[in-house]
């Protein structure tokens, strides 16, 4: 049997309010999705740390509506290595565990830090740093029953100091925490490992032990470098960056990944393929089933 015990799709408010989330879950309940990842940070539900409670009880209310399971995003700013953000870092996330524990959701998603090309001189503490506020925040989110999923991310500038995707799962390790996990971002790894020239897969197999939640979307692991397009099509027609493509779209091999991977028990599969694909999405869900049903087999074969 699979550790994996869901997938579905990420959901976002386009204008901060609640209505155009709600006309997201509506399309997402109405061809089956189970499991919604949240994206609060796209809507005013956080001001200084502190939850907006009038926002968040709309929250609540709403997602209570319909019959998903949820996980949540954390900031895509997060960034436990930034001495100078920190403590508004850790305030917000802090906030964000109790929102999760508002809607039910047992994850946080959390970005894996970095540092810029001029930070040089913070980087001989920066891990130590990125460390200790994820050995807070864990056990803050410890009565809460939610667990935090470090994702690895991928260079965005040069010269940038970010870790590997089988350096966040040494990450995990050191912190060695029950409320933390890794969050394997695929096609993220695919991005770094051919900007560093690293073994994508070797990439994956350090990571799958500690890995409790997963992100899939398709790319073909080309680093964006300096090309600039107009349109974000541009970039899907190229190839290049990432593109969070429905699956089957680029050249990452789901098939053979999924068959030698295991993940931690309570695994959610959860695709960041939005709205703009709203017409792939019911095909991905499929996909993405028959990709848990590979897990399961080959998880059953490496037992037997």
């Amino acid at each position: 049997m699979s550790h994996i015990i869901s997938t579905g799709f990420v959901a976002a408010s386009t204008d901060g309010e609640l209505e155009s989330l709600e006309c997201d879950l509506k399309r997402l309940a109405g061809f089956g999705v189970e499991t919604v990842e949240l994206t609060p940070t796209s809507m005013d539900l956080i001001a200084g740390g502190r939850i907006v409670k009038e926002r968040a009880d709309r929250l609540a209310k709403l997602t209570a509506a319909f019959p998903f399971s949820y996980t949540m995003h954390g900031l895509i700013s997060s960034n436990f290595m930034d001495p100078d953000t920190l403590r508004y870092q850790l305030e917000a996330a802090r906030a964000l565990v109790e929102l999760c524990d508002r809607v039910g959701s047992r994850i946080l998603v959390h970005h894996g830090g970095f540092l810029r090309a001029e930070q040089i001189f913070e980087r001989a503490e920066a891990d130590r740093r990125e460390r200790e506020a994820l050995r807070e925040l864990a056990e803050f989110a410890k009565p809460y029953g939610v667990r935090i999923a470090l994702e690895n991310i991928f260079t965005t500038e040069p010269g940038q100091y970010r870790q590997t995707p089988a350096e966040i799962a040494q990450t995990v390790k050191a912190v060695d925490h029950p409320n933390l996990v890794a969050l394997i971002d695929f096609s993220h790894a695919y991005l770094e490992a051919s900007y560093r020239g690293l073994d994508f897969r070797e990439q994956l197999r350090a990571m799958a032990p500690v890995a409790g939640h997963l992100h899939v979307h398709d790319s073909f692991g080309r680093p964006t470098a300096f090309y600039k397009g107009f349109h974000l099509p541009e970039f899907t027609a190229m190839g290049i960056g990432d593109l969070h493509m429905p699956l089957g779209w680029g050249d990452i091999d789901w098939d053979d990944i999924f068959a030698e991977l295991s993940f931690l028990p309570g695994t959610v599969l959860m695709m960041e393929i939005g709205r703009r694909y709203r017409s792939e999405q019911p095909a991905c869900l499929e996909r993405a089933k028959q990709l848990m049903g590979i897990n399961a087999r080959g998880k059953a074969m490496a037992a037997g």
